[in-house]
C-alpha cells in the first residue's frame, strides 16, 4: 500500500479497465492449479513475511492452513485477531512486513477511513490485501485505485489465499515452471524406477513434453543403465555444489537421450560418499523446473529428512507398491503422511505393480485398496520376460510392446499425471487393465 503522500496522487488515478473482481466468487482448486488439463503448476512463493489481521477466526483459520502449504513454505506468516485497526495500532511502533492481509466488515466511507490510516503507518513497498465481505466490482475498482493491491471475498478458501499471494509476487513474465512428479517405492524392488523411466519416455514420446529424469538414487540409481547411457557426469556434481549450477553447467551435466527427454544421472559408485540435504535437493530441481515442464524424479527407497522434502515439494507423488503385506503398510504409512501434509494438493498415485505371480500368496487389488483408503490409480500385472528383456537391452516397454496392455497402462498413468486427457479414465475402465484389476478383486 502506497504511503500518505503517495496515496494523494492516486487519488488522480484513472480507474480501473472494466472487469469482474478475480476472486468473485473464490476459485476452485483445478482453477488455481492452471488450464483445465491442469497443465499449469503455480509456483512458491519466495522468502517473505506476512502479518495477517482478521475480524473472524474462520478467516484466520484459512489463512493459517494456507500458510502451512508447500507453496507457502519459504514466507514467514502470522495471524492476529482485530482487523484494521489492531494492524493501525501495530505499526505505529514497528515497521511492516512485505505483505499484510486485513479483514474487514465495514463498507462505504467508514472502510476507506480505516484504510486511510493504514496507509499512513505502511512502509513503502508494503503490499495491502483486504479481505471484505461485500461482493461488489465498485468496491473492487475503488480499492484498486486507493492502492490496495488485491481484494478477496469472505469466506476465504485456503488456495484462494495462495493463488492471491504468488499473483503479488511471481513475475507474470518469468519462464514458466516445470511439473515434479516424484516416484518412490513403497519398500525395496517393487519396481518403482522402471515405472518412473517408463513415465517419463511416455511423456516426452507420446505428449511431445520436454522431460528431465533425475535419477536421486547416488550409489545404485538405474537410469543410465535402462535407457543405455553411460555418462561420467551427472546429478551427483549438481548436488555437491548447487550454488554454481546454471542453464550452462546444467547442458553439460544433462544427457539427452531423445529431442525430448534427457538424464540427470546418478554416478552409481561406492568409493564416494553422498551428504544429502534437502536445500541442494530444492535448489537444483528449481533450477532444472525452469527449463523443462515435466521433471520426473526417481527417489531411492531410504527415508531421511530430504527425501520426505523431496516427496512433500512434489507437483504429483507416485508410490509403487507389490501385493504384500510390507507394501501394504508401507503405503498406508506414506499416503497418511501425504494427505495430512498436503491437504490442498492432489491426492498420490498408488501403482500396485507385479500382480499376479505364481505360487505367490497375494493381497487381492479389492483389500489392498480397502486397507491403504485409495483405489491403485493403475494395476500392472507380472510380467518378467517384458520387464527382463527390456532391462538387460537398455530399453522401454514401449519400444518392445508398444501395443501390450502394460505399455496402455503407462500411457494412461502419463495422461493422468500430467492432465492431458479428461477422457482417460472413462477410456481406461474398458481396457484390458482395469479389467485385470476387476478379476484381482
Amino acid at each position: 500500500m502506497k504511503n500518505a503522500a503517495q496515496k494523494e496522487n492516486m487519488d488522480e488515478a484513472p480507474p480501473m479497465a472494466d472487469a469482474p473482481a478475480r476472486h468473485v466468487p473464490q476459485p476452485s482448486i483445478a482453477q488455481i492449479s492452471g488450464d483445465a488439463d491442469g497443465s499449469q503448476v503455480m509456483k512458491p512463493v519466495p522468502r517473505i513475511t506476512i502479518h495477517a489481521f482478521c475480524e473472524q477466526p474462520s478467516s484466520g483459520s484459512a489463512i493459517q492452513r494456507a500458510g502451512e502449504d508447500r507453496r507457502l513454505a519459504k514466507a514467514h506468516l502470522t495471524v492476529h485477531m482485530g482487523g484494521i485497526p489492531a494492524a493501525v495500532e501495530q505499526y505505529r511502533q514497528s515497521p511492516t512486513p512485505n505483505l499484510i492481509m486485513v479483514e474487514a466488515r465495514a463498507a462505504g466511507p467508514e472502510l476507506f477511513a480505516q484504510l486511510g490510516e493504514l496507509a499512513e503507518v505502511c512502509d513503502a513497498g508494503t503490499k495491502v490485501v483486504v479481505i471484505g465481505h461485500t461482493n461488489d466490482v465498485s468496491l473492487y475498482r475503488e480499492m484498486i485505485r486507493q492502492g490496495v493491491n488485491e481484494y478477496l471475498v469472505a469466506p476465504l478458501h485456503p488456495m484462494g489465499v495462495i493463488e492471491a499471494v504468488s499473483r503479488l509476487y511471481i513475475d507474470p513474465d518469468a519462464p514458466p515452471i516445470g511439473r515434479t512428479i516424484v516416484f518412490l517405492g513403497a519398500k525395496g524392488g517393487t519396481g518403482s524406477s522402471t515405472i518412473a523411466h517408463n513415465i517419463g519416455w511416455c511423456i516426452s514420446s507420446g505428449m511431445d513434453e520436454d522431460v528431465v529424469i533425475a535419477d536421486f538414487d547416488l550409489p545404485f540409481g538405474t537410469a543410465g543403465l535402462d535407457f543405455n547411457q553411460d555418462p561420467a557426469q551427472g546429478i551427483a556434481d549438481a548436488l555437491t555444489a548447487p550454488e554454481r549450477l546454471d542453464d550452462v553447467l546444467l547442458d553439460r551435466l544433462l544427457v539427452k537421450c531423445t529431442d525430448r527427454l534427457s538424464l540427470f544421472t546418478a554416478p552409481a559408485v561406492l568409493d564416494r560418499d553422498f551428504e544429502m540435504d534437502g536445500d541442494s535437493c530444492e535448489s537444483v530441481l528449481d533450477i532444472v523446473r525452469e527449463g523443462v515442464p515435466c521433471v520426473i524424479v526417481d527417489l531411492p527407497h531410504v527415508w531421511a529428512p530430504w527425501t520426505k522434502k523431496v516427496l512433500l515439494s512434489a507437483d504429483e507423488i507416485v508410490i509403487t507398491a507389490t501385493p504384500d503385506l510390507a507394501s501394504l503398510r508401507n503405503a498406508k504409512s506414506m499416503l497418511d503422511l501425504i494427505r495430512h501434509a498436503r491437504p490442498n494438493d492432489n491426492s498420490a498415485h498408488i501403482v500396485l505393480n507385479q500382480v499376479g505371480m505364481p505360487k505367490r500368496p497375494e493381497i487381492p487389488v479389492k483389500d489392498f485398496a480397502e486397507a491403504v483408503g485409495a483405489e491403485p490409480t493403475l494395476v500392472l500385472p507380472f510380467n518378467p520376460g517384458l520387464f527382463g528383456t527390456a532391462a538387460n537391452n537398455g530399453q522401454m516397454i514401449e519400444e518392445l510392446d508398444a501395443k501390450g496392455k502394460t505399455a496402455d497402462g503407462l500411457r494412461f498413468l502419463a495422461r493422468q499425471l500430467c492432465g492431458r486427457d479428461a477422457r482417460a479414465l472413462k477410456a481406461a475402465k474398458s481396457s484390458s487393465i482395469f479389467s485385470f484389476l476387476s478379476r484381482k478383486g
